[in-house]
């Protein structure tokens, strides 16, 4: 039903001036186009306006009409009104009116007015969505979208007939926006079916005038449900944003709506809506249980952004300098300009430091901008950027990108395509990561397009999208100022505003964008768009939108944020193959944030800015999202475009609809005692309803209809003064009477969405707890599959169900109607049935073996899972319960509402809904984080459920019986009848609570020497009881059994079992002085025992669990405890309760505090302690290292105290800790009792003392070991070992190891010896197909690239150690390369089937160790790690095959992290483990967490059964028997001298400490008190530095046993910074049996660069590790045998390179046993062969983020053994000298330029032009003039000296930066030739023709000939043969020149013949050449045309050349002319003369 006024003329006497005319109904006004002037009587409107209207027509309604004259500057004035009385027209539905205007008093004017009224009576339908389609309540997408777009086109048609009559008219408030020449989408400007005309706009924020879907009516009264429809407002199609009407056309809450996905853009119109806001409407956030997860992510933490900008490539322009500028947030930094160029080479490292919470860095935008550096005149020019999220890189695997190319696009032009692609790094180092580096080498091809810098997943062609984000309207805003100034203005102006002008601010991938404001409004209307144009899929995932308040003057305030939301493209879009781009709503999303009273401090404000939980609901805002990929590329701006947009109607996406919230508490305890004073009351609200201090902050214009608001609710309890039994917790006297809260309030109806996603969180939820409990049986090694077949099988039945109950409900009430909606319905339903099958197969396959990896699966269902439960789209907002005393706020709990929602299936109910649920109230903000928050300010027992107020009759079900049937509960089903006030129990039962508390473990030091003294306070209800007190540790066993005798417990015996109260357990630290110190609260339910059962097992007693204590987010401890709940019976004969224990004797502890002596102290009773069994705790206490000071004295005597339940074992006290801090008596051992349950082992406490005179002793420090599980002990014996190996399956026993070691033994039959060749490439076939041609061509250029590489480092004549050093970085990189590869096909173990056809052995192939098998059977090997399996696949690579041919060079190991934290090697600790002492509080941060160490105890501690069996087969350390002891075979603790070298290769990735962005880096080294410090040599500005140092000490164990290294910036003013430190344990590396002390080498060599470095020769190595493992010495057979005892090495000639010296052949014999000695039974290990770790740097001051890696490795001899040859030398490898000469011979085809002089015929002056370092050593030819043909002959030589790095394939430059730089500074960049042709100008800049780069170690071989040289030189692809100038050392040919276009197209514009001659420096000086054509060696002169000269310097030769060559037959053809013309002049001229001579004859 609708209200349509045709306006069709006005006529009006003398009047000058443009007009408008403004008609209002029920308050909502309309506007026309401004009428022109055009000095006529007669003024034609001819326009329509409509208002669609909810509630019939009144007869006494007024409908006004009036006539205004436009007025730019001042205010518009009233010529004349009219006022219709709508009588008439209800009654017939149409009227025409002729009639005269009045003016303001009511009196007649000299004007008429004429128009004609309809209205359309109320029908069935609820609105008209046009003008003939009645609007269909259920209309879904794609008919709504077909709606759209006939109107659309309609509109279009006439706006484009009616295009030429345009007017204007003004919006005073409005944002401007760009003008644009076309159309603009939604330019149209009426409607279809009647004629309309367009006017111009000159502000296009003004809105037009088209009809759309408006709902009319005043608010309704909330209790008459009867006008429900009137709750819905009205929305007026246009507004003229003046501020007189904005007050007088009143906001209200609904607005229109559109579909989302339908083009709705043409019907363009801002609507404003009347009623008041009830402050009851919002929608909900999803999940917010904000867990400690949630608090870390919230907490500021450290993190670096480093990038690497590499180089560029195929930028595109000509000729450029570019620069590249690096922003990440706001900071900004640039690289250094390269010049001529556009494949500049960088190499430059950046850092950025953030200290933020993660959300916050998550959301920085990373930029890489790629500039053309201009001169400081004129800004850098935009050539391309790349953007992404930190976020996208954060999520990457290792947080990085490495080595990718950015492909770089232009914003602001879309056609252009790729301009360029930039190689960089990216990472985002957290604390704590360690930075991986990939392999990838230097010398690997670059393939861009297989590396560009995207995400997993995304398309390498990504397209530009529009994201249009539409903000319709908001409300329920809170007040953002005081009321005071209010006042003051109303007393002024007697107007009354809003006190708010909120506009919103939208940023997404780096723009921001905002809407208009709205000045003084609590329900403001936008209807704009923002419209943000990104690439798409884009790289930043979040998009932010804050509401905001604008401030203003008066106040002086800047904005300030209203509400924060995050939406995440992740949840709103699908990227598979039925996915959907990124869609939202149109919906409601929920803002919360701080409490909505205004104050001026307000601090909870961070909290609006979306850091932390919001603490209450803040407003609601109606937005939608939608992407179009544009295929059009006319224009699309780099800047957000602001547009209006159309009204939606809300109702088509979601039903309003009532809902109903009821809560009761049955219980309020544990009020913090600040509480305790005065009254308190409880408040309840969902939304703004409920809100009884300050929800409503209503408009003011709407005050008539505030009377009804509040009386659909009852949300506070009556005020209740708290009482207390033990002035500690205090709790409100709910005995009988438990008092209710109920709110009703509208919402739309979303409930499907909270349904769904219940459904899915309980599927979740389930898994989640099968899956725990598989992990926890997995650990146990019990039946896990079994159990995880069962979970999966659940899983699957599970997700069946929600597919079936999906079917059957997506189309029901409460069903989404968005697109967004569908399409996730549509997902979820996908996935699920994915996942049903998947559970379903995934079973089928668990077993014993594979239940790892199954597991591994399962958990990713869970991720899967997990992620779909989140819906972007909120439903109903949160609901709020909080605690108010004194009229204020104090603490509150937020509760999502789709935990209590209700529905009739009980899948979708929430998990909270009708349930009775523990609620601990906290602090609201910043108060509940640190001390303050820890406390409980309230503990409740809260039932909730909100549900439809259809549902209403079922809000009762869930609450505990036991109660009082009142009148109000038994008319619960009437929808409007008011629930009662409170609920009277009258059943209830008296209860005994038994609390058995046994232990605590692991609790937080809360005293300055880092212990505690802990009690423990538990509270049951409303009473509570504290045990005794325990001094000084941090595991007390308080074995105590507290008896709280009547607990009164309302509700039905069956419900108290079921769902029992919560019992909480806090700890305490008593303190002598001061209250008690909170340590940590642990929350427990007892278990029931009612009067009729009987106490017995299995249920009875109860078994100790651990319970979880916590505070605040952290872990503080656990509790070992049981709890009994045993119900008294009512009479004297009843089953009694049990017994009592007896009292302990003595307390031998005080008490607590607080206590008076509560009678004897009862210990936990027989049944429930756990039962104890006799081990033995084997101690190696073995010294102490790095003690502090305590109380200012050093420790000189300490002694380490071992506590392990109750029992103390004492070490020996060091008698002088300074000259010797290693105990003398090491191994110690104490028999305890301890529980046999792994469950119940206690926990194990280290603690040092220091022992000072007069007997006293001092606490230096503790370590607490949580559980001495991981120190027990369970031998293996002979019995268990026979179990195992019947277990194995005969197919295992027989496969034969994959190592290829010849090791036998003699007493046993089996044999190990391999089955390969060792070089098996050159017997294998692989079985693929034929290699295709072009396969087989790559194959050929990768053996040419490869052999380039071998053959050049053989060339090499003179090696030294880093030949070895970069070999191997080459071998580690191909290796982990290989071994990546191997992990994507590789499934368990890597079974590889060898055929004897496939491998075609020879027997007399020496390879072979042993063939004793059948020929004609089959092998198999049986990989068992990755490593050997990808060992074994390296040897059959051709690739490794062919090298291992090749390499000559010996290798050492290059590892990429630390030695110590290598698997192989166990971090060194098979002797000594290291315990950190930690003394003072624990403050719950790790920073300071790291300060509180004062020392560390070396050693290690064993616990087993004492005593042990006698088969014992598991050896100890040195393979002994354990019988006597595990720690037998020790290594002496005595003081030792020790010889160090510290060798340091090098430095990479060093933070830059510079303002430059470099660093000084040098090294400075401390052990003990030496310190060496290599300030002098420091390296300048470098942040990867090549030391290549070694440094020696002589050092004493174990004073000196920790190695820091250091790196320090060399400042030249003020004191040098550190960049970073390691630290190195070298005693335990030095007795570690891996024998860490000196690396071995793969070969033994005397000499040259691989000599042996160890003092100690292989053969006296082994005999000494034969020695200490009691073996027998070993004997060197003639035959390459080598026996051990009964162990035999059979080792073929090729495994060694045999000499013919004997005594050198046993010494490689010996070393290949050495490197095989781990394979050695009982005694084998890993030895540490010869290698390079990588260690990373840390700074103290930003602990755990890496500043840098160290390349280093350190060699330690003994003092007292003969002393090892001068040291390695390392020092960096000088750059060798060489000398490049180009000589330019010609160039041909060259494009011609120029236009010549006089002729204008296209020439060209050309010059050549090269360079090899850049700029500074540019060279150019001479010019070649007037080349008419391309064609340019030079002879002219361009000499070149460089310094050039063999290895690293890099010229070395050494320059100084700057003019003030203090030194020169190196750097390295590729060996590229650049030559460029120009063509020369004189008076104007020279113009760029064409260039080509030469990479001297791969160029295009030289063509012919000129025919011969095409583009087709330049590809890459292998076809083009490549040639290395360092090998070929001359070569001459012809090749391209070229430029690339903007369209990527490369244009071929010259070519050049040159030569080009490598020569050593030394080759250069005896053949020295000239420059050009100069001696010495000169070039002959070119043979150049006459026509090449310069015309200004030659003017004859110009004559000649130019003009008469030219011009020579128009010349002569002039001269002849000229000669006839005198002749013909003179023959005139004498003519006349002559004759009159004649005739008178003279």
């Amino acid at each position: 039903m609708s209200l349509v006024l045709k306006l069709k003329q006005f006529h009006i006497a003398k009047c000058k001036g443009d007009k408008f005319a403004k008609v209002e109904f029920r308050g909502v006004s309309h506007v026309s186009r401004v009428l022109e002037d055009n000095g006529a009587e007669l003024i034609i409107v001819d326009e329509r306006f409509e208002w669609p209207v909810a509630r019939a027509l009144d007869t006494s309604e007024l409908l006004t009409i009036e006539l205004l004259a436009h007025n730019r500057l001042f205010g518009n004035r009233v010529l004349g009104a009219y006022g219709l009385v709508l009588q008439r027209v209800a009654r017939d539905g149409r009227l025409c009116v002729t009639d005269t205007l009045l003016d303001a008093n009511n009196k007649p004017l000299p004007a008429t007015v004429e128009f004609e009224v309809q209205y359309t009576n109320p029908g069935s339908s609820r609105s008209s969505f046009s003008a003939s389609t009645p609007y269909d309540e259920t209309i879904d997408d794609d008919q709504q979208m077909l709606i759209d777009i006939e109107q659309n086109i309609a509109n279009l048609e006439r706006t484009l007939t009616t295009q030429t009559r345009r007017g204007s008219w003004q919006d005073a408030e409005s944002k401007k926006v760009a003008k644009r020449p076309e159309l603009r989408r939604g330019e149209s400007v009426s409607v279809a079916g009647e004629r309309a005309s367009s006017v111009d706009r000159k502000r296009s924020s003004a809105l037009r005038s088209v009809r759309s879907l408006i709902r009319l009516g005043k608010q309704r009264p909330p209790k008459e449900k009867a006008d429900s429809d009137e709750c819905e407002s009205l929305l007026r199609a246009s507004e003229s944003g003046r501020h007189l009407e904005a007050v007088s056309a009143p906001v209200s809450r609904a607005g229109s709506q559109s579909s989302l996905s339908s083009n709705t853009d043409s019907q363009l119109s801002l609507s404003i809506v009347e009623g008041k806001p009830t402050a009851s409407r919002r929608s909900p956030r999803v999940k917010s249980e904000l867990s400690s997860v949630v608090t870390s992510v919230l907490k500021a933490q450290d993190f670096q952004v480093c990038l690497t900008i590499i180089e560029a490539r195929q930028l595109a322009g000509l000729n450029m300098d570019p620069v590249v500028c690096i922003q990440v947030g706001d900071q900004r930094k640039y690289t250094s300009v390269k010049e001529s160029t556009n494949c500049p080479y960088y190499n430059e490292y950046f850092v950025f430091d953030f200290h933020m919470p993660p959300v916050m860095l998550f959301d920085k935008i990373i930029t890489l901008s790629v500039l053309q550096s201009r001169n400081f005149l004129r800004a850098n020019k935009l050539l391309g950027s790349f953007k992404l999220d930190v976020a996208t890189v954060w999520s990457q695997p290792d947080h990085q990108f490495f080595h990718k190319w950015a492909l770089l696009t232009d914003p602001d032009d879309i056609a252009g395509g790729p301009k360029g692609y930039l190689k960089c790094d990216i990472s985002v180092i957290g604390k704590g990561d360690s930075v991986k580096v990939p392999p990838k080498s230097d010398k690997d091809e670059d393939d861009i397009e297989a590396n560009l810098l995207l995400p997993d997943g995304v398309p390498i062609d990504r397209q530009r999208a529009r994201f249009i984000l539409r903000i319709y309207r908001a409300d329920g805003l809170p007040k953002m100022n005081s009321s005071l100034m209010a006042n003051v203005k109303k007393a002024f102006t007697g107007e009354v505003n809003d006190l708010v002008d909120p506009y919103v601010q939208v940023s997404f991938a780096g723009l921001t964008g905002k809407t208009s404001v709205k000045r003084h409004n609590y329900c403001p209307v936008w209807n704009e768009q923002l419209v943000f144009t990104e690439m798409f899929p884009p790289l930043c995932q979040r998009i932010k939108l804050q509401l905001r308040d604008a401030g203003d003057t008066v106040r002086g305030s800047g904005s300030c944020v209203i509400g924060t939301h995050h939406l995440d493209l992740k949840h709103m879009s699908n990227d598979g193959e039925k996915g959907f781009l990124p869609t939202f709503g149109p919906s409601f999303i929920h803002l919360y944030g701080s409490t909505r009273d205004y104050s001026l401090l307000d601090e909870h404000s961070s909290l609006n800015t979306g850091l932390g939980e919001g603490v209450s609901y803040r407003a609601r805002l109606l937005i939608a999202i939608r992407t179009e990929i544009t295929d059009n590329i006319d224009f699309a701006p780099s800047e957000v475009e602001l547009e209006p947009t159309v009204p939606v109607n809300e109702t088509s996406y979601g039903k309003n609809e009532e809902f109903f919230l009821f809560a009761t508490i049955l219980d309020a305890s544990m009020i913090d005692k600040k509480l305790g004073e005065k009254p308190v009351y409880f408040e309840i609200s969902i939304g703004n309803a409920g809100n009884a201090i300050d929800g409503h902050n209503e408009s003011r214009k709407d005050l008539e209809t505030v009377t009804a608001d509040s009386g659909s609710w009852q949300s506070t309890t009556p005020p209740t003064k708290p009482m207390t039994h033990d002035r500690q917790y205090y709790f409100l006297p709910y005995w009988d009477n438990k008092p209710c809260m109920h709110v009703r309030s509208v919402w739309p109806d979303h409930r499907r969405r909270m349904y769904n996603s219940n459904i899915i969180a309980k599927i979740s939820d389930k898994l989640e707890e099968g899956l725990a409990e598989t992990h926890t049986l997995l650990e146990a090694e019990d039946t896990a599959d079994t159990h995880l077949r069962h979970v999966l099988e659940e899983l699957s039945v599970s997700c069946t169900k929600y597919v079936q109950l999906n079917k059957s409900n997506s189309c029901g009430p409460g069903a989404g109607r968005t697109k967004l909606d569908k399409e996730r319905m549509k997902l979820c339903q996908r996935e699920i049935e994915h996942m049903a099958t998947a559970a379903r197969n995934l079973r089928a396959v668990v077993t014993r073996s594979s239940i790892k990896e199954r597991y591994k699966t399962a958990q990713t269902y869970l991720t899967k899972l997990r992620f779909l439960v989140e819906d972007p789209q909120h439903s109903l907002p949160d609901v709020f319960l909080w605690i108010i005393s004194g009229g204020k706020r104090q603490a509150y709990k937020r509760i999502p509402a789709r935990d209590v929602v209700y529905s009739i299936v009980d899948e979708e109910c929430g998990k909270d809904c009708g349930k009775v649920q523990t609620v601990f109230l906290k602090l609201p903000g910043k108060r509940a984080s640190g001390p303050s928050g820890w406390t409980i300010q309230a503990k409740l027992q809260v039932y909730m459920w909100l549900g439809m107020l259809k549902h209403k009759k079922n809000f009762i079900n869930g609450l505990p019986q036991g109660y009082e049937l009142s009148h109000e509960l038994k008319n619960a089903e009437r929808p409007r009848a008011l629930p009662p006030a409170n609920i009277h129990y009258t059943d209830k039962h008296i209860f005994q609570l038994r609390c058995h508390i046994y232990q605590a473990r692991s609790l937080i030091g809360s005293d300055a020497s880092g212990l505690s003294d802990p009690y423990a306070c538990v509270v049951a209800g409303e009473y509570s009881k504290v045990t005794q007190v325990i001094d000084e540790t941090l595991s007390p066993t308080w074995d105590e059994l507290l008896i709280f005798d009547e607990i009164l417990i309302y509700g039905t015996e069956q419900d108290i079992k079921n769902d029992p109260p919560a019992i909480i357990i806090e700890i305490f630290d008593q303190d002598k002085v001061g209250k008690s110190e909170f340590i940590g609260r642990a929350i427990a339910k007892p278990h029931v025992k009612l009067r009729h059962e009987p106490y017995g097992k299995p249920e009875y007693p109860p078994s100790l669990e651990w319970f979880g204590i916590t505070r605040g987010p952290d872990h503080a401890g656990e509790l070992l405890a049981a709890f009994e709940l045993l119900e008294i019976p009512s009479d004297a004969d009843a089953y009694t309760l049990p017994n009592l224990p007896t009292p302990k004797d003595v307390v031998l502890v005080r008490e607590a505090a607080e206590l008076k002596n509560t009678g004897p102290i009862l210990p936990v009773p027989r049944g429930i302690r756990p039962t104890l069994a006799r081990y033995r705790i084997e101690v190696l206490f073995w010294g102490l290292r790095d003690l502090k000071r305590i109380h200012l004295l050093t420790v000189d005597k300490p002694r380490v105290d071992i506590e392990c339940a109750g029992h103390i074992l004492y070490s020996s006290i060091i008698q002088n800790a300074k000259k010797n801090p290693n105990f003398s008596t090491p191994v110690k051992f104490l028999e305890v009792e301890l529980p046999e349950q792994e469950l119940y082992r206690p926990p194990l406490t280290i603690r040092a003392v220091d022992c000072r005179s007069f007997g006293r002793y001092t606490l230096v420090g503790t370590h607490m070991i949580n559980s001495i599980h991981k120190y027990m002990y369970t031998p293996l014996t002979r019995r268990d070992r026979e179990a195992e190996e019947r277990k194995k399956s005969p197919q295992n026993a027989e496969s034969s190891p994959g190592n290829h070691s010849a090791l036998s033994q003699s007493d046993n039959s089996r044999e190990r010896s391999p089955l390969l060749p060792k070089d098996p490439s050159k017997a294998m076939s692989y079985g693929t197909r034929e290699p295709t041609k072009k396969t087989q061509k790559t194959e050929l250029n990768r053996k040419r690239k490869q052999s380039l590489v071998d053959e050049e480092v053989d060339d090499e004549e003179t090696k030294d150690w880093w030949t070895k050093y970069f070999a191997s970085v080459e071998t580690m990189i191909t290796e982990s390369q290989e071994a990546r590869k191997e992990k994507s096909f590789q499934n368990g173990a890597l079974q590889i089937t060898l055929d004897d056809n496939v491998l075609s052995l020879p027997q007399t192939n020496k390879d072979l160790l042993h063939m004793d098998r059948s020929p004609d059977q089959r092998r198999r090997f049986g990989f068992k790690t990755v490593a050997n399996a990808s060992r074994f696949a390296t040897r059959l690579s051709p690739k490794t095959a062919r090298k291992r041919t090749k390499q000559k060079i010996e290798l050492c190991k290059v590892y990429p992290n630390e030695l110590e934290s290598r698997y192989e090697f166990d971090g060194f600790k098979e002797w000594l483990h290291t315990f950190d002492l930690y003394r003072g509080k624990k403050t719950g941060d790790d920073t300071e967490d790291e300060s509180r160490i004062v020392g560390t105890f070396k050693g290690a501690i064993k616990v087993y059964k004492w005593p042990l069996p006698k088969d014992v087969e598991e050896p100890t350390v040195m393979g002994l028997d354990p019988q006597y002891g595990f720690f037998q075979g020790l290594p002496s603790n005595d003081p030792i001298h020790v010889l160090v070298r510290v060798y340091v290769v090098k430095a990479t990735d060093l933070h830059p400490m510079d303002l430059n962005g470099k660093a000084d880096p040098y090294i400075v080294l401390q052990l003990g008190s030496k310190r060496i410090s290599d300030k002098d040599n420091y390296i300048s500005k470098q942040l990867n530095p090549v030391f290549g140092k070694c440094f020696e000490f002589e050092a004493t164990f174990p004073q000196d046993s920790l190695l820091t290294i250091q790196i320090y910036d060399w400042d030249l003013v003020g004191s040098d910074d550190m960049v970073g430190e390691t630290k190195l344990d070298l005693e335990n590396r030095f007795y570690s049996r891996h024998r860490a002390t000196c690396g071995l080498p793969e070969k033994y060599e005397e000499h040259g660069y691989n000599s042996w470095r160890d003092a100690m020769k292989p053969t006296q190595i082994l005999a000494r590790l034969c020695k200490e493992s009691k073996m027998d010495t070993p004997i060197y057979n003639t035959d390459g045998t080598v026996k051990i005892g009964r162990l035999n090495f059979n080792i073929q000639p090729e495994e060694v390179d045999v000499c013919n010296n004997m005594r050198s052949s046993e010494e490689h014999l010996a070393l290949y046993v050495l490197h095989h000695w781990h394979e050695v039974p009982r005694v084998g290990c890993q030895l540490v062969p010869e290698h390079v770790e990588t260690r990373p740097l840390y700074n103290p001051d930003k602990p755990g983020i890496e500043q840098g890696k160290l390349e280093m490795w350190v060699d330690m001899f003994p003092m007292d053994m003969p002393l090892p040859g001068p040291p390695l030398d390392i020092s960096p490898r000088k750059p060798k000298s060489y000398e490049l000469r180009v000589i330019i011979w010609n160039t041909d085809d060259v494009v011609l330029e120029d236009d010549a002089f006089f002729t204008g015929e296209k020439m060209s002056d050309i010059y050549v032009k090269g360079w090899l370092k850049g700029p500074e050593d540019c060279q150019c030819t001479d010019i070649h003039y007037r080349s008419l043909t391309g064609e340019g002959n030079f002879n002219w030589r361009l000499i070149y000296p460089f310094d050039y790095m063999v290895a690293e394939q890099k010229i070395v430059i050494s320059r100084k930066e700057s003019l003030f730089s203090w030194d020169e500074t190196e750097c390295k960049i590729p060996a590229r030739l650049e030559l460029q042709v120009w063509d020369a100008d004189h008076f104007s800049a020279d113009d760029f023709l064409g260039a080509i780069t030469l990479d001297l170690n791969r160029f295009p071989r030289g063509a012919k000939s000129s025919k011969l040289c095409t583009l087709d030189m330049l590809k890459t692809d292998g076809s083009v043969p490549q040639i290395n100038i360092f090998k070929m050392k001359r070569v001459k040919g012809w090749w391209p020149f070229y430029v690339k276009k903007d369209n990527e197209d490369i244009e071929l514009t010259g070519k050049v013949e040159a030569e080009i001659h490598l020569l050593s420096r030394e080759e250069a000086e005896k053949n020295p050449a000239g420059c050009g054509r100069n001696e010495p060696d000169a070039l002959d002169k070119p043979n150049r045309p006459d026509a090449s000269f310069m015309w200004f310097l030659n003017p004859l030769k110009s004559i000649r050349y130019i003009i008469w060559h030219n011009y020579k037959w128009k010349i002569l053809k002039i001269l002849i002319i000229l000669a006839l013309a005198v002749v013909l002049l003179l023959f005139f001229y004498s003519v006349p003369g002559y004759t009159v001579k004649k005739m008178m004859g003279a």
